[in-house]
């Protein structure tokens, strides 16, 4: 079977085809560049460049892959969480399609479109499995039980660890989307230059919190002389960095242990951090267990990751509905 995936949640305008939940044939991203001006993502602005491209992505995805709408079995996109707006976008597109060529339909979860890129990637990944979802909007830590059945053993109180990496990177100059380039200059700077707080880190449960950290580097920013920034400007990064990474590391490891879970994946944004990759990669084969995580292209927002977690549903629970709206803030259930 052939599935298409839209994913237009925030700022990526995503179109895919994969094959039997497995192989992909196309997936087409186009990151709205526009919003860095803006500093973040501007919902307006996105809905409208959506509008604009979401035709021609879905053009290129098919071409690519080389079918056409005769070849598809199943239609997905994304319902949830994300801005309204957008996900109007997609979601309308997608089930206009469907329902003009009498194809199933299945709204999808975004997390659980972030939860299945490991699954469409790794062949070799257990049924059960504990998965860190880490992004600019969600920071949470998710005993997968089989697709579609979920423990959420703790999640995020406030800001998202994805959101703190581009509100650092933002004032310190770096532009936006942020995380990336924070990733990139760390690697040249001290991350023993300073040491910023480890929010929740001793904590016994498996709770987040990046505001406190978020803070805590603006306000030593304030400290600095503009020399002062520019000087020290990579081992600020890799301070902050090292900071950010070492609480996410720890609690799933801890988790990883507590329950038994011998794979353990990443997805979202974050999860293309090298920090991050290497740290818990580390730390999980010294305790015996493995790490699995996504290409880059399937960390970020993509279609493929949401044709994928689609297809899992569809073999699970069957179609959905056509009445289907836009949830911005729908929970993993």
């Amino acid at each position: 079977m052939n599935i298409l995936g839209i994913e237009t949640s925030c700022d990526e305008t995503s179109v895919a085809v994969i094959a039997d939940g497995r192989e992909i044939l196309s997936n087409v991203i186009l990151s709205q560049a526009e919003h860095s001006k803006f500093g973040g993502v501007v919902p307006e602005v996105a809905s409208r460049t959506h509008l604009r491209t979401i035709v021609p992505i879905y053009r290129e995805a098919m071409e690519e892959a080389g079918v056409s709408l005769d070849d598809i079995g199943l239609v997905a996109a994304t319902m949830g969480p994300g801005l309204v707006g957008p996900l109007l976008v997609g979601l309308t597109f997608a089930k206009g399609l469907a329902f003009a060529r009498s194809i199933p339909f299945v709204p999808v979860n975004h997390m659980e479109g972030h939860l299945a890129a490991n699954i469409l990637q790794h062949a070799g990944l257990d049924q059960r499995h504990l998965t860190l979802i880490v992004s600019g909007g969600h920071t949470m830590l998710v005993e997968v039980k089989e697709f579609g059945e979920y423990e959420i053993l703790g999640q995020t109180k406030d800001d998202a660890a994805g959101e703190a990496f581009d509100k650092v990177a933002k004032i310190m100059g770096l532009g936006y989307p942020g995380g990336a380039r924070v990733d990139k200059l760390a690697v040249e700077g001290d991350a023993t230059y300073f040491k910023f707080p480890r929010p929740l880190l001793k904590d016994d449960t498996f709770q987040f919190s990046y505001s406190g950290l978020k803070t805590a580097v603006a306000l030593y920013l304030n400290k600095l002389s503009p020399a002062e920034l520019d000087k020290h400007r990579a081992d600020i990064a890799a301070s902050f960095q090292e900071a950010a990474v070492e609480v996410l590391v720890e609690k799933t490891l801890r988790a990883a242990q507590r329950h038994n879970i011998r794979h353990v994946t990443i997805s979202g944004g974050v999860a293309a951090n090298s920090r991050l990759r290497q740290w818990l990669a580390d730390r999980l084969e010294k305790a015996g267990k493995k790490l699995f995580y996504p290409t880059g292209e399937l960390c970020t927002d993509n279609a493929a990751m949401i044709a994928a977690a689609g297809y899992y549903r569809f073999q699970k629970d069957g179609a959905g509905e056509m009445v289907a709206n836009a949830v911005p803030y729908l929970k993993l259930a």
